[in-house]
């Protein structure tokens, strides 16, 4: 039986209806239509379906939807400027390379984005740890690391 669910999707408040097996995930790419998080592999080993729940990074393919009733959930769509420009993170994996085939960027993007909300300026060891549960078969993650650091650097440029 499925129940009534609102909360805030980037910004805008939303309702839904899920049920107990309902995943965050599907929640989002086929009953909202917010299809920039990806589905890997379905067992939280990938972070492809990382998105941001109350600014914690977590997988959405494990989240229960139910479970995101009167919180804020941040996807890759959310990160946009108000005047519909690529975020300061987003911009950082453009400018370095840190995108290839792109399936695993999203999931990448939204990590950055809780690391450098809670550390703005993280050391290579920090960023790599964070990375751990994001897998990418292109980049060797040299790139990846390269767009976080730039990405902290613009940040801290703009406060």
């Amino acid at each position: 039986m499925k129940a009534p669910l609102s909360f805030v999707l980037n910004g805008s408040n939303v309702t839904a209806e899920a049920d107990g097996s309902t995943r965050l995930l599907d929640l989002l790419r086929v009953s909202l239509n917010h299809t920039g998080t990806k589905g890997g592999c379905g067992e939280g080993e990938c972070g492809a379906c990382t998105v941001l729940v109350d600014g914690l990074a977590v997988n959405s393919c494990l989240y229960p939807a139910l479970e995101v009733e009167g919180k804020h959930v941040t996807t890759i769509e959310g990160l946009r400027t108000i005047d519909n420009k690529l975020s300061i993170v987003q911009q950082a994996f453009v400018d370095t390379s840190g995108i290839q085939c792109g399936f695993c960027t999203p999931g990448m993007i939204m990590t950055a984005k809780a690391l450098l909300d809670n550390n703005p300026d993280p050391t290579d060891e920090e960023i790599r740890e964070v990375l751990l549960g994001n897998l990418c078969r292109c980049t060797g993650y040299v790139q990846i690391v390269e767009s976080i650091k730039t990405a902290a650097s613009r940040l801290k440029e703009n406060r």
